[in-house]
C-alpha cells in the first residue's frame, strides 16, 4: 500500500500540470476580444464590476448631445454666481440683476450666490434644473424635463465656453474621443434677420432675401464667436500643458441647432444659416432640428419643415443632415402623427441619421421602413435614459432590439446627460442590462458612432454591414501599433475620420489587453 500511496499523488500532480498547461494553451489561443467577451459575461450579475467595465470601455463618439442639456445643474449654479444672476425662489428661474444680496431666508429674488449657504435653495434649483428627485405622478417627466431649459437658460447663454469645457471634460473622463454638440450658436442673429424680411413661401426668393438682409454676416459672426468660445474652453481645460484635463483628448465638432418650435420664417432662416455654416466653417459639420416633436408648431409645421430642408439640401447637397424624428409615444400625440415622421425625415429631409426613432413601429409599413433604413445605411442615435424619462419607453417597449434585428445601424447617445443626470457609461450599462448585449455588440456600436460621424474624409472601413472590413491601405497594420506601414500612414494623414477610427481601434487593443 505504501508505494501506491506515494505514486497516486505524483500521478495527480502530473495530471494537474497537464490540465494547467492545456488551459494556458487554450487561453493563449483565444483572442484578446474573446477573453474580454468572457470577462463581460462573467460580471453581468455583479453590478459594481459591470459598471467598472463599462466606464473603462472605449466608446468612440457621442453623436446626439445638446450642449445646453449636457451641462450639469451644479455647473449652472456656478455660472450663475459668476454672472451675478438672481433666481426666482418660487419658480427656480434665473433672472437678471439687481438681486436681493442680503441672503435672508425666503426673499423672493435672492442672488444665486446665496444658495451656497442655503441648502434648501441650492437643492431646489438642482431639482428644478434636472431630473434629480423627479417622481412620476407629481409632474410628467416630459414636462419637467423640457421646463428645465427655460429656468437655467440665462446662465447657459452667458457661459458658452465654460459649458463646452465642462461637457467636453466629462466626455473625456467617460472614455469618449469625439462629440458632436448641437448648439444654436448665433445668439438670435438669424431670428433678427428674419424679422427684417417679409415671409415668402417661394424658398428660393426667401433665401435670396435673407442672404441680402445680412444672414451671411450672421454666419461670419457666429463662426468668430464659436472659435473664441472653443479657444477659451481649451484654456479652461489647460490643453497643451502638463496638467491638461481629460477633455483635451476629445475632438469636438458642432451641429447647428434649429429651433423648430419658432415661427416658420425664423425656422427657415435658422435652417439656411445651418447650411451656410456647415458649408463654410469646419467647426460645423451639419445641422439638426430640435425642440419637442409633440409641441403644436413642430407638429403643425412638420411637413413644411421637411420641404424647407428638402429645398436647401438641393442648394447645399454636401451638407450633412441629422434629424430628430420619432421622439414620440402613443398617447402623447394623435395616432396619425406617429405614422410618418421617421420616414419623411429620411426620404424628404435627407437625414443620414435619425435621433431617437422611438415610435418606428407606429409608422406606416414599419418593417418596410426598417429595411429601407438598413439599405440606406441610416443610423439611429439611441438615447435610452432620455426615452425612459421623457416618454416612459424602456425595456421591451423600446425598439433598439428591433433596429438591430433588421440591420439598421445604431449608436448609443447621451442626448442631455446633465438634465437627465446620466452619462455615456450608464447608457452602455443600461443597454447591457436591458438587452443582454454582447461585447461584440458594444464594440460595433462604438465603431458605428465614428463611422456615421460627420467628420470629413474616408472611412477606415470598406464594409460595416456584417463585419468591419478594414481599408486596404491599413489591412496589414496592427491596431495600436506605434509604427505604421507607409501606405496606412499616408491614408490616415489624409482622412480625419479614418484617423479617429484608427485611434478607437488602438483604444480597444489597450482595453482588451487587461482581460
Amino acid at each position: 500500500m505504501l508505494p501506491t500511496m506515494r505514486v497516486a499523488p505524483r500521478r495527480c500532480w502530473m495530471i494537474y500540470l497537464a490540465g494547467a498547461l492545456l488551459l494556458s494553451v487554450l487561453a493563449a489561443a483565444q483572442s484578446a476580444e474573446q477573453r474580454t467577451t468572457h470577462y463581460l459575461d462573467s460580471v453581468r450579475k455583479q453590478p459594481p464590476l459591470l459598471l467598472a467595465f463599462m466606464h473603462d470601455l472605449p466608446k468612440g463618439g457621442d453623436l446626439h448631445n445638446h450642449l445646453d442639456g449636457a451641462i450639469y445643474a451644479e455647473d449652472f449654479v456656478d455660472f450663475a454666481v459668476d454672472g451675478g444672476l438672481c433666481v426666482d425662489r418660487t419658480s427656480s428661474r434665473l433672472i437678471a440683476p439687481p438681486c436681493d444680496t442680503s441672503c435672508e431666508n425666503y426673499t423672493a429674488k435672492p442672488a444665486v450666490r446665496c444658495s451656497y449657504g442655503d441648502h434648501v435653495l441650492y437643492n431646489q434649483m438642482i431639482d428644478a434644473w434636472s431630473m434629480r428627485n423627479w417622481k412620476a405622478g407629481d409632474e410628467s417627466g416630459h414636462d419637467h424635463f423640457f421646463a428645465a431649459f427655460e429656468k437655467f437658460g440665462l446662465a447657459s447663454h452667458t457661459h458658452v465656453a465654460e459649458g463646452i469645457a465642462a461637457s467636453t471634460n466629462r466626455a473625456g473622463m467617460d472614455h469618449l474621443q469625439y462629440v458632436e454638440f448641437m448648439h444654436t450658436a448665433d445668439a438670435g442673429g438669424a431670428a433678427k434677420v428674419a424679422e427684417k424680411v417679409e415671409w415668402n413661401p417661394d424658398y428660393a426668393k426667401m433665401r435670396d432675401a435673407l442672404l441680402s438682409a445680412g444672414l451671411k454676416d450672421v454666419a461670419a459672426e457666429t463662426s468668430k464667436r464659436l472659435a473664441a468660445d472653443d479657444a477659451k474652453a481649451k484654456q479652461i481645460l489647460k490643453c497643451g500643458g502638463a496638467d491638461a484635463a481629460p477633455g483635451c483628448d476629445v475632438t469636438v465638432r458642432y451641429l447647428y441647432q434649429v429651433l423648430r418650435g419658432l415661427p416658420h420664417e425664423i425656422v427657415f432662416a435658422q435652417i439656411l444659416l445651418g447650411f451656410e455654416l456647415a458649408s463654410s466653417d469646419p467647426h460645423f459639420v451639419g445641422l439638426n432640428l430640435v425642440m419637442p416633436e409633440d409641441w403644436y408648431v413642430p407638429i403643425h409645421d412638420f411637413n413644411e419643415h421637411m420641404a424647407m430642408v428638402d429645398y436647401l439640401h438641393g442648394v447645399y447637397p454636401k451638407v450633412h443632415i441629422t434629424l430628430h424624428a420619432g421622439e414620440l409615444a402613443m398617447g402623447l400625440v394623435p395616432p396619425e402623427d406617429l405614422s410618418f415622421h421617421i420616414r419623411a425625415s429620411v426620404e424628404r429631409g435627407h437625414a443620414e441619421r435619425i435621433g431617437h426613432g422611438v415610435s418606428v413601429m407606429n409608422e406606416k409599413d414599419p418593417i418596410g421602413l426598417l429595411h429601407e433604413m438598413a439599405e440606406r445605411n441610416v443610423l439611429v442615435e439611441i438615447a435610452l435614459t432620455s426615452n425612459d424619462l421623457i416618454l416612459g419607453v424602456s425595456g421591451d417597449d423600446h425598439p433598439l432590439p428591433i433596429y438591430m434585428k433588421y440591420g439598421v445601424p445604431v449608436a448609443l447617445a447621451s442626448d442631455d446627460e446633465g438634465v437627465s443626470r446620466s452619462d455615456m457609461t450608464h447608457e452602455y450599462l443600461r443597454a447591457v442590462e436591458s438587452y443582454h448585449l454582447s461585447y461584440a455588440d458594444l464594440k460595433r456600436m462604438a465603431r458605428q458612432s465614428l463611422e456615421h460621424s460627420f467628420l470629413p474624409g474616408q472611412s477606415l472601413w470598406t464594409d460595416t454591414k456584417m463585419v468591419f472590413r478594414m481599408a486596404p491601405a491599413c489591412v496589414g497594420d496592427a491596431a495600436g501599433a506605434e509604427k505604421l506601414s507607409a501606405g496606412c500612414e499616408q491614408f490616415l494623414s489624409r482622412n480625419e475620420r479614418a484617423r479617429m477610427q484608427w485611434k478607437l481601434e488602438g483604444e480597444f487593443a489597450k482595453f482588451e489587453k487587461k482581460y
